[in-house]
């Protein structure tokens, strides 16, 4: 009698919670008409989210290094519109240097195109290789391009909106920056630290109707992942084996849907579910409901999450053994 009563409670706190969430959720951001600025745009998840953008309306700087890039990027969205008011504006910028430079082009954008709705922060790039094989640079290249690159357009468009009272700040990291693995000691720490990010900058603007989303996209078919692909040693191959890669225009919508939405944590796939769940810690929750599968499911996560574990280190160890067998041959002929 007690189980039946105990149950009977939790199905109806569960239900409460369903019919509360919606009512302490962030209100959509309306695309139709915003600006939306894009990052690392002329290419991959940028090119596939300013697209996406633009078909439901939104005005769209584009912001990348190579210029030619972005003009041919430019054409193919244009083709996309909806209204013959749409705009799509390039600016050719380096957003990892000069932070100066960097709020100088979104002042500027903002005087043709209004105010900034929507940052989209794309601009990153991966090198893979072991601990000890990469040069200090790659290390310092990476931070300047996947951090500061975030951190500068970010810093330049809060103010405004601030004084507006709303906002979306979209933080493209990776499943990587979930997780540690083998081959991207240079990359994963330049995604984790912008999670960290994301939860302090989270906390101050809440109060201001501005809502950060954190993206973890699984490898993704762009050409980014095909030029990092070239370098990834053996392990980091067999690793990402694991695991299927997703297309581009796929990542895009999940990533405008949540960030419409205003979710703190937007993933792709069963995986990136379970990874969202086990690595929620003391992250913000958008919903009361989100917080209770975070609950609920964290426990049944760690175990599957540990024979995951325990499987990338046994490929780890049979490539070490198989490397110093071949060596080992080569040494005796």
């Amino acid at each position: 009698m007690l189980l039946l009563l105990a149950a009977a409670l939790l199905v109806a706190f569960v239900l409460l919670l369903y019919m509360v969430s919606p009512l302490i959720s962030p209100k959509p951001l309306k695309l139709p008409g915003a600006h939306v600025v894009v990052t690392g745009g002329s290419s991959g998840i940028g090119k596939c989210v300013a697209i996406e953008c633009y078909k439901q309306g939104a005005f769209i700087t584009l912001i990348a290094r190579n210029e030619n890039k972005l003009l041919q990027t430019k054409k193919e969205i244009e083709k996309y519109s909806v209204n013959d008011k749409q705009v799509v504006l390039c600016i050719s910028v380096d957003v990892s240097k000069d932070y100066g430079h960097v709020e100088n082009v979104l002042k500027q954008a903002q005087e043709k195109l209004g105010p900034v709705d929507m940052l989209v922060n794309c601009a990153g790039t991966s090198i893979t290789g072991k601990f000890e094989d990469l040069e200090m640079n790659c290390f310092e290249n990476l931070m300047a391009i996947n951090y500061l690159g975030s951190v500068y357009p970010s810093h330049a468009v809060i103010p405004t909106m601030k004084e507006r009272r709303m906002g979306r700040i979209v933080f493209v990291s990776s499943q990587a920056g979930q997780l540690g693995l083998f081959g991207y000691t240079a990359y994963s720490p330049t995604k984790f630290a912008l999670r960290g990010l994301a939860e302090a900058l989270q906390m101050e603007v809440k109060p201001y109707n501005i809502y950060i989303t954190v993206a973890y996209p699984p490898d993704t078919d762009t050409p980014g992942f095909a030029e990092e692909s070239k370098t990834k040693p053996l392990e980091t191959k067999l690793i990402s084996e694991t695991s299927s890669v997703c297309q581009a225009e796929q990542v895009a919508r999940i990533i405008v849907k949540d960030a419409i939405q205003g979710n703190f944590n937007s993933y792709i796939g069963s995986d990136g579910y379970m990874l969202s769940i086990l690595t929620s810690g003391m992250s913000p929750v958008t919903s009361i409901t989100e917080g209770l599968q975070q609950m609920v499911c964290m426990g049944i996560f760690r175990i599957v999450g540990l024979f995951y574990l325990g499987s990338f280190d046994s490929i780890v160890r049979r490539c070490m053994i198989q490397r110093e067998k071949s060596e080992s041959t080569d040494k005796t002929e």
